[in-house]
């Protein structure tokens, strides 16, 4: 989620330096506020959840002798 936070934040700096230099209105839609969290929240949680479940199917002794 605070990757998503810190992509939303340099997206909309340089969209910020993207409208000022072509005398353009600065405009966020509103759902973006929302969804860059969203995002970084579902891919972090894909990407925990993957190598916790490969884990689960391991055996102790398996899970030891591989490490």
């Amino acid at each position: 989620m605070l990757g998503g936070i810190a992509g939303l934040i340099l997206g909309a700096g340089a969209t910020e330096v993207y409208s000022q230099t072509k005398n353009e209105p600065f405009i966020i839609p509103t759902y973006v506020l929302i969804a860059a969290p969203a995002a970084g929240f579902l891919i972090g949680a894909l990407a925990g959840l993957y190598p916790a479940a490969k884990a689960a199917r391991l055996s102790p002794t398996e899970a030891l002798r591989s490490t």
